[in-house]
């Protein structure tokens, strides 16, 4: 393992771990410094060209627009983050309705965050679309008992957006799709 990975990796842990100890709700939506952009094949590895860039700007923009319906349990604008064809182990769009409603009935304080460390953005037919990777977690406030949990982690997962409607929607995530949601499924996943 390389000196600068391993950096990368204990930064990601250690701003994890705060973020998920942390009293206070809040959300992150991050570009980690040694994020790389890659548009149609050409790469781009310098952060102020990254975060510069008006599409990534747009996409940060779609996750904070997500993050804010979340801390104020807005179905409604939480829901339009997410694509038509949006599909995450067999979860379609109605079960995220169900499941950020059971999440908004069983938690309170809710926060997350999104760090990205690789951005890429190119066309799929007539669409554009970007897999982004990222490492981060969704942690709450259990209603009874006041316990703060982990209520989903996860590391380097890639999610695949759509842009759609003029604006970015969540599509989904990496790995092939089964058809039903597989036993050991979190009943609270937060789907993005």
């Amino acid at each position: 393992m390389d000196r600068q990975f391993r950096q990368r990796l204990i930064l990601t842990i250690l701003t994890v771990l705060w973020l998920a100890l942390s009293p206070e709700s809040h959300a992150v939506v991050q570009i980690l410094p040694e994020v790389s952009l890659t548009v149609d094949g050409r790469a781009v590895h310098d952060h102020a060209s990254v975060v510069s860039d008006p599409t990534v700007k747009e996409i940060l923009a779609a996750f904070d627009r997500a993050e804010a319906a979340v801390q104020k349990e807005d179905m409604a604008p939480l829901l339009q983050f997410y694509a038509k064809g949006y599909n995450y182990h067999g979860l379609k769009p109605v079960d995220v309705r169900r499941i950020w409603g059971e999440v908004f009935t069983h938690y309170r304080e809710l926060s997350s965050t999104h760090l990205f460390s690789e951005v890429k953005l190119f066309r799929s037919g007539s669409q554009l679309r970007a897999e982004i990777t990222c490492t981060g977690g969704l942690y709450g406030m259990e209603e009874k008992g006041g316990t703060r949990i982990t209520l989903d982690s996860w590391f380097r997962e890639v999610h695949y957006l759509v842009h759609e409607d003029g604006a970015w929607r969540f599509l989904g995530n990496a790995g092939a799709a089964p058809s039903t949601a597989p036993f050991t499924s979190s009943p609270h996943h937060p789907l993005f």
